[in-house]
């Protein structure tokens, strides 16, 4: 699947030479010429007694398959895949693929998509640069291989955060492992826009093992319990691991936080509030909906949330699941297409130049959809020689 062209200057053949150019591990993609992204105000600070009159609830919208998402996050996806036992090839039976779009397998049929992989359902090899993927796998596993001759399979609860920077290709492929039960898959990539300074630093990964990603028990005065993940920044005092180091997230100002809720039927929290000017969204993506600030909200919705006050949720009579992300945006001019985000067109342009020109690092898989076989367990090794295991 294409994106749309953002410059006649950027031709079609220029974009049909990017492979898979609709980015990595999520099937959208948008196109935008550079314009000022909006840099929210903070508000002048309530008086004590002015603050309950407050709406904290400052939007909705239906969640769909990319979910929005505001500065300085660029979008998020939720891959939820029932796959079927794998054959030889770490791919469905041939059987199962009949009638589907090869190549570009976006619609869910007998349970899961293909993307654009052709044997192994995936995203092969394509190019990045100027922000980051946040890849939160939560059940199943996904290959990683990338230009820098890195690779590693995680999954479970694990996560792998990318910035890509001056620019890496990389694939992400979801082997079938088991060959005598389904292979569901369950992941988030949420992408995360770096400010100009740091879009052309050197490409980078950290894995960040779901051993080391804390997970918080926090029972209500009833003991209804909501497990709290803490993958990026702070809650209360407990802190996440730490992001790559160029990443937007390294950055003291930046405010940002991924968490994800899993709330017990009747569950009640109540969330520290942000720092001020930062946005705040709360993804309702499992469950019989929430009550907070006085009203019913529904699931399989999105709720940008005031940043500042403290947020008490209850869950309805469901388990319900909730991503919540925040962050201080960045406020620069946006200008994206494809798998490029950077603050003006030229340097769209110059990104294409630079990838037709280098590969950015070229590609030494001999494959474009790479796996690690089936008998390779959770691991990560760097484009220093590195490997890593999780404890």
């Amino acid at each position: 699947m294409l994106c749309p062209m953002a410059d006649p200057e950027i031709t079609r053949r220029d974009a049909l030479r990017l492979i898979a150019a609709v980015g990595a591990g999520a099937a959208g993609c948008s196109s935008a010429e550079s314009r000022p992204a909006p840099v929210p105000t903070a508000a002048p600070k309530p008086a004590p007694e002015a603050a309950m009159s407050i709406d904290p609830i400052l939007g909705v919208a239906p969640l769909g398959f990319q979910w929005q998402t505001r500065d300085p996050f660029l979008f998020c996806v939720h891959h939820d895949d029932r796959y079927p036992e794998g054959n030889s090839q770490l791919g469905p039976d041939p059987a199962l693929l009949a009638g589907r779009k090869m190549g570009s397998d976006f619609e869910i049929k007998d349970g899961f998509r293909m993307y654009h992989g052709q044997v192994v359902p995936g995203f092969p090899r394509h190019p990045h640069r100027g922000f980051e993927t946040v890849t939160i796998v939560r059940k199943g596993l996904l290959d990683h291989s990338d230009s820098l001759g890195a690779g590693a399979r995680y999954g479970g609860g694990d996560v792998q955060w990318l910035t890509a920077g001056a620019g890496i290709q990389h694939a992400e492929m979801f082997p079938l492992l088991k060959h005598d039960a389904e292979n569901p898959l369950e992941l988030f990539q949420i992408w995360l826009n770096l400010p100009a300074r740091s879009k052309m630093v050197k490409p980078h990964f950290s894995m960040l093992w779901r051993e080391t990603i804390p997970t918080l028990d926090r029972p209500d005065a009833a003991g209804r319990m909501t497990k709290l993940t803490v993958i990026a920044g702070r809650f209360e005092d407990t802190e996440a691991p730490s992001p790559p180091p160029n990443s937007y997230a390294s950055a003291p100002e930046s405010d940002l936080a991924i968490w994800t809720l899993k709330m017990q039927p009747g569950a009640r929290i109540t969330l520290p509030g942000a720092r001020a000017g930062s946005n705040r969204s709360l993804y309702v993506f499992s469950g019989a909906g929430i009550a907070a600030a006085g009203r019913e909200l529904a699931a399989d919705r999105h709720y940008d949330v005031h940043p500042e006050q403290p947020f008490a949720i209850e869950n309805g009579d469901a388990e319900s699941e909730i991503l919540m992300l925040q962050g201080r945006p960045i406020g620069e001019p946006v200008a994206r297409h494809g798998p490029f985000v950077m603050n003006t067109r030229a340097e769209i342009q110059q990104a294409y130049g630079d990838f037709r020109r280098t590969q950015f690092g070229g590609w030494p898989w001999g494959v474009s959809d790479p796996v690690h076989g089936r008998e390779q367990l959770r691991f990560a090794r760097h484009a220093d020689g590195r490997t890593e295991r999780p404890a």
